[in-house]
């Protein structure tokens, strides 16, 4: 079955590929090894080169890369420009530090020397999603190539030229031939892949269907995984809150990527003294937000990357308000062929509907009012997903006590909730497991590996 780019924007089918042959596959892996054991050698210096050159082509071509990501997925251009921009710092952060992170660990016992190595592991897959098709990948990409290992990606099958793209600038950085290769297959031939004896380890970004699949294939096959999954982010309004830029950051950090965000805010768990206020400023700035032709420099939000996505929250938005959900913002599908979908808000949401128990991927926020700080946090934890989160408040130090008992692998206290190479980042609950960036990030896929000298 051929795998197409289809431009959510338009409906076009913009370029068709023939996907990879299992032979094709299994030559691509034996490659991918040979080429390890030659990149495993190399010097932290000589790899940082290739590294940082890299990260000069993504700055340089941003807008040609930025492209590519709008016309595949849909994100405006300024954004998808921005997008490339990030994973070349991301490139540098790696090949100014990787050679501290992986230094050996001095320790001391009663041996005349004992240490910890950190040594890579070999060939690792990663399982990208389409929502930041360059950002994902290279959140694998620049820590795994510095720690020595090589990459095959198997990116979603929506962003074709995305996924080559990435083969295209680690070749023209000059990295050794098949470093990083990109499989063009399907999700049924993932599991083949982990099979083979060559790859060593998994990295997967998506949802908690496929993270369970390929944790439960690596399981079998007793191969180290991490998983970055789905999230519900809890945006919790304390009474102190500056409200102006609680709900500008509020709409922002909603409509990040048309909604299309893991670490979107999705559940705004706001005290019931400020509700009323919070949600009419929150409202504004939804209602003022400009969509059209990701290409237009103009715009705030594209559409969502598929219509059968749209298709999805709609479902999910019909069921809620079912079940009671009021909206406050009208907006959805205008048009049931388009992949468009206008920003809403619904309140009185209540447990058991979609809209509390579930992701909702795309531009619907889900209000949910409450007595005091204590039920915030409460209502926080009462999801199943523990990705990200952020605190509103005057008062830092009731910010932080409030950051540290909801139950997340990340808090913000009075920010936007974002990914930076320096901060490592993942999930707990079924958000996944496992850490990408910072020096957590870099010592996933290595062997950490005691020596004692007697």
């Amino acid at each position: 079955m051929a795998i197409e780019t289809i431009n959510p924007a338009t409906g076009e089918v913009v370029k068709t590929f023939t996907p990879h042959t299992p032979e094709e596959v299994n030559q691509k892996i034996e490659a991918a090894e040979i080429a390890f054991q030659g990149w495993r050698d190399t010097s932290f210096v000589e790899r940082a080169k290739h590294m940082n050159k890299q990260a000069d082509i993504m700055e340089e071509e941003a807008e040609k890369y930025g492209r590519i990501i709008s016309l595949e997925m849909g994100k405006p251009l300024k954004d998808a420009v921005a997008e490339v921009k990030k994973c070349a710092l991301a490139c540098r952060y790696y090949a100014e530090n990787a050679a501290d992170f992986l230094a050996d660990e001095e320790i001391e016992t009663k041996a005349s020397r004992s240490l910890i190595a950190f040594e890579p592991l070999g060939v690792v897959l990663a399982i990208m999603p389409w929502n930041f098709p360059f950002w994902q990948a290279y959140r694998f990409l620049a820590p795994a190539l510095m720690a020595g290992n090589v990459g095959l990606l198997k990116h979603a099958s929506n962003v074709p030229q995305c996924a080559l793209a990435i083969e295209e600038i680690i070749q023209k950085a000059g990295f050794p031939e098949n470093v990083f290769q990109t499989l063009l297959i399907g999700s049924k031939e993932v599991n083949a892949v982990i099979e083979h004896p060559h790859v060593k380890a998994v990295t997967l970004t998506g949802s908690e269907g496929a993270g369970s699949k390929v944790a439960e294939k690596a399981g079998q096959e007793i191969k180290k995984t991490v998983l970055e999954l789905g999230g519900s982010d809890a945006f919790i309004v304390l009474d102190d809150a500056d409200l102006e830029k609680a709900a500008e950051t509020a709409a922002k950090s909603r409509m990040v990527n048309a909604g299309q965000s893991c670490i979107a805010a999705k559940r705004f768990i706001v005290e019931e003294s400020i509700a009323d206020e919070f949600l009419q400023k929150f409202k504004a700035k939804m209602q003022s937000l400009k969509t059209g032709d990701p290409l237009n420099e103009e715009i705030d939000y594209g559409p969502l990357a598929r219509v059968d996505l749209a298709e999805d929250l709609e479902k999910q938005v019909q069921e809620s308000i079912k079940q009671g959900a009021e909206v406050v913002l009208e907006g959805g599908r205008e048009n049931k062929k388009s992949a468009y979908f206008k920003p809403m808000i619904l309140k009185n949401v209540q447990p058991g509907m979609p809209a509390y128990e579930e992701e909702m991927f795309g531009p619907v926020a889900a209000v949910m009012v409450v007595k005091n700080e204590e039920e915030a946090i409460t209502v926080a934890n009462d999801s199943r997903f523990g990705l990200g989160g952020a605190v509103w408040t005057q008062d830092k130090e009731r910010g932080l006590r409030v950051a540290r008992k909801v139950e997340t692998g990340a808090m913000f206290v009075n920010a936007l909730v974002a990914s930076s190479p320096e901060m490592p980042f993942g999930g707990i609950k079924k958000s996944g497991y496992g850490r990408e960036l910072s020096y957590l990030g870099i010592r996933e896929f290595v062997n950490q590996k005691s020596i004692w000298v007697d």
